[in-house]
């Protein structure tokens, strides 16, 4: 029926308006830069990057992993990277015996060190366990990144070395973007 065509047609729009929009904005493409400037320094340097999210951003964090170890674009050596709260073990036991806003701290307490790179994403940019986070990773001197949403006053948009902030508050449509 033509009502399901517009309803498809208007989500396309509207993807394609937040690219047009991000694509225009100079500060925004300065801060992408600046993330993988970070990535590229991170592995020259013999660092591994590590991702977190929950929900939907668990996914593109494992996506973004599977990309960085396989193979993206064009043929190359594997690059170390890790979504955190994969094995579901660890993350039932983080969960039990501490806290599920503890999940990924664990596990960057164990794995992370100076010189690793955090991307946490958050479409809220308030995921507490996201937040916990990268405030472990930055106690281990490793640099944090976050993808988040248009809301500025979130708390990961507040203490994150670098943040990409997608200029929308739909979440579809700021995953969309980061997975991009």
């Amino acid at each position: 029926p033509r009502s399901m065509s517009d309803y498809f047609r208007n989500r396309i729009d509207e993807q394609r308006e937040l690219l047009a929009k991000v694509a225009s904005d100079d500060r925004f493409l300065d801060v992408l830069q600046e993330l993988a400037d970070k990535v590229v320094e991170t592995y020259q340097g013999g660092g591994k990057l590590l991702l977190c999210g929950n929900g939907g951003s668990a996914a593109d964090a494992q996506h973004i992993a599977a990309e960085l170890v396989a193979r993206f674009y064009k043929e190359r050596a594997a690059l170390d990277a890790e979504a955190l709260g994969i094995n579901g073990s660890t993350l039932t036991a983080g969960g039990n015996d501490y806290d599920f806003t503890q999940i990924f701290a664990r596990e960057i307490e164990a794995k992370g060190k100076g010189g690793d790179l955090l991307i946490g994403i958050s479409t809220s940019g308030n995921s507490a366990n996201v937040v916990a986070a990268v405030e472990q990773a930055k106690r281990q001197k490793m640099t944090t990144v976050v993808l988040t949403g248009g809301n500025k006053e979130s708390q990961l948009s507040k203490i994150a070395d670098i943040v990409v902030a997608v200029p929308s508050t739909v979440t579809p449509r700021i995953q969309e973007t980061h997975i991009l």
